[in-house]
Protein backbone atom coordinates (compact mmCIF):
# COMPACT_ATOMS: atom_id res chain seq x y z
CA UNK A 1 0.00 0.00 0.00
CA UNK A 2 1.40 3.31 -0.90
CA UNK A 3 0.09 6.33 1.42
CA UNK A 4 -1.41 9.36 -0.79
CA UNK A 5 0.88 11.77 -1.81
CA UNK A 6 4.18 9.74 -0.28
CA UNK A 7 7.08 9.19 -3.22
CA UNK A 8 9.34 6.63 -2.90
CA UNK A 9 12.77 6.09 -4.83
CA UNK A 10 15.08 2.76 -4.27
CA UNK A 11 18.52 3.34 -3.81
CA UNK A 12 21.53 2.20 -5.03
CA UNK A 13 23.53 2.69 -1.97
CA UNK A 14 22.93 1.81 1.39
CA UNK A 15 20.93 4.32 4.14
CA UNK A 16 24.17 6.09 5.26
CA UNK A 17 25.46 6.74 1.78
CA UNK A 18 21.85 7.64 0.86
CA UNK A 19 21.57 10.42 3.54
CA UNK A 20 25.52 11.78 3.01
CA UNK A 21 24.09 12.36 -0.83
CA UNK A 22 20.95 13.44 0.27
CA UNK A 23 22.84 16.32 2.26
CA UNK A 24 25.26 16.84 -0.17
CA UNK A 25 22.42 17.29 -3.38
CA UNK A 26 19.98 19.41 -0.54
CA UNK A 27 23.22 21.98 0.15
CA UNK A 28 24.00 21.92 -3.93
CA UNK A 29 20.48 22.37 -4.10
CA UNK A 30 20.89 25.78 -2.49
CA UNK A 31 18.55 24.44 0.92
CA UNK A 32 19.37 24.41 4.58
CA UNK A 33 19.76 21.12 6.14
CA UNK A 34 17.82 22.02 9.22
CA UNK A 35 17.63 18.50 11.39
CA UNK A 36 17.93 15.31 11.36
CA UNK A 37 16.14 12.61 13.46
CA UNK A 38 17.35 8.75 13.80
CA UNK A 39 14.23 7.07 14.83
CA UNK A 40 16.57 3.53 14.68
CA UNK A 41 19.16 5.26 16.84
CA UNK A 42 16.36 6.67 19.40
CA UNK A 43 14.91 3.21 19.54
CA UNK A 44 18.18 1.25 20.25
CA UNK A 45 18.71 3.64 23.40
CA UNK A 46 15.28 2.77 24.73
CA UNK A 47 16.42 -1.33 24.23
CA UNK A 48 14.04 -1.77 20.94
CA UNK A 49 15.33 -2.38 17.40
CA UNK A 50 14.67 -0.56 14.06
CA UNK A 51 16.71 -1.13 10.86
CA UNK A 52 18.18 2.44 9.73
CA UNK A 53 15.32 4.80 9.44
CA UNK A 54 15.91 8.44 9.91
CA UNK A 55 14.09 11.95 8.49
CA UNK A 56 16.09 14.56 6.93
CA UNK A 57 14.36 18.30 7.45
CA UNK A 58 15.41 20.88 5.37
CA UNK A 59 14.32 23.63 3.06
CA UNK A 60 14.51 27.71 1.88
CA UNK A 61 12.47 30.11 3.63
CA UNK A 62 11.81 31.71 -0.30
CA UNK A 63 10.23 29.24 -1.35
CA UNK A 64 7.95 28.05 1.87
CA UNK A 65 7.18 31.21 3.11
CA UNK A 66 4.75 32.47 0.35
CA UNK A 67 2.95 28.82 0.76
CA UNK A 68 2.50 29.49 4.36
CA UNK A 69 1.54 33.37 2.90
CA UNK A 70 -1.31 31.81 0.94
CA UNK A 71 -2.31 29.13 3.66
CA UNK A 72 -0.74 29.14 7.14
CA UNK A 73 -1.27 25.91 8.02
CA UNK A 74 1.01 24.56 5.04
CA UNK A 75 3.70 25.36 7.85
CA UNK A 76 3.03 22.16 9.71
CA UNK A 77 4.35 20.34 6.58
CA UNK A 78 6.61 22.84 5.98
CA UNK A 79 10.43 22.55 5.88
CA UNK A 80 10.77 19.77 3.52
CA UNK A 81 11.27 16.36 4.71
CA UNK A 82 12.50 12.92 3.70
CA UNK A 83 13.01 9.65 5.27
CA UNK A 84 15.50 7.37 4.50
CA UNK A 85 14.79 3.81 5.56
CA UNK A 86 16.17 0.02 5.13
CA UNK A 87 13.42 -2.67 4.12
CA UNK A 88 13.35 -6.43 5.63
CA UNK A 89 15.17 -7.69 2.69
CA UNK A 90 18.01 -4.87 3.45
CA UNK A 91 17.15 -2.13 0.38
CA UNK A 92 17.36 1.19 0.80
CA UNK A 93 14.64 3.73 -0.11
CA UNK A 94 14.09 7.52 0.48
CA UNK A 95 10.61 8.45 0.77
CA UNK A 96 8.91 12.39 0.67
CA UNK A 97 5.99 13.70 0.52
CA UNK A 98 4.93 15.01 -3.26
CA UNK A 99 4.78 19.51 -2.40
CA UNK A 100 1.34 19.63 -4.96
CA UNK A 101 -0.13 17.19 -2.76
CA UNK A 102 0.80 18.98 0.28
CA UNK A 103 -0.80 22.11 -1.38
CA UNK A 104 -4.06 20.15 -2.07
CA UNK A 105 -4.31 18.81 1.51
CA UNK A 106 -4.37 22.41 2.43
CA UNK A 107 -6.89 23.95 -0.14
CA UNK A 108 -4.12 25.85 -1.84
CA UNK A 109 -5.09 25.06 -5.41
CA UNK A 110 -3.17 26.72 -7.97
CA UNK A 111 -2.39 30.06 -6.10
CA UNK A 112 1.35 29.18 -6.06
CA UNK A 113 2.03 26.69 -9.14
CA UNK A 114 4.94 28.13 -10.04
CA UNK A 115 6.34 27.83 -6.59
CA UNK A 116 5.09 24.98 -5.96
CA UNK A 117 6.82 23.47 -9.44
CA UNK A 118 10.35 24.64 -8.54
CA UNK A 119 9.69 22.89 -5.33
CA UNK A 120 8.82 19.56 -6.64
CA UNK A 121 11.33 19.67 -9.11
CA UNK A 122 14.40 20.44 -6.49
CA UNK A 123 13.07 17.87 -4.12
CA UNK A 124 12.99 15.28 -6.94
CA UNK A 125 16.32 15.96 -8.34
CA UNK A 126 17.86 15.80 -5.20
CA UNK A 127 15.98 12.56 -4.20
CA UNK A 128 17.39 11.22 -7.52
CA UNK A 129 21.17 12.83 -6.87
CA UNK A 130 20.84 10.62 -2.96
CA UNK A 131 19.53 7.06 -4.70
CA UNK A 132 21.56 7.41 -7.80
CA UNK A 133 18.70 7.49 -10.00
CA UNK A 134 19.92 10.31 -11.84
Amino acid sequence: MKPDGLMTLRSSHGPAETKDRLVEAVTRSGMAVLARIDHAGAAQKVGLDLRPTEVLIFGNPKAGTPLMQEVQTMGIDLPLKALVWQDEAGATWLSYNDPSWLAARHGLGSRKDKVLEMMSTALENCARQATGST
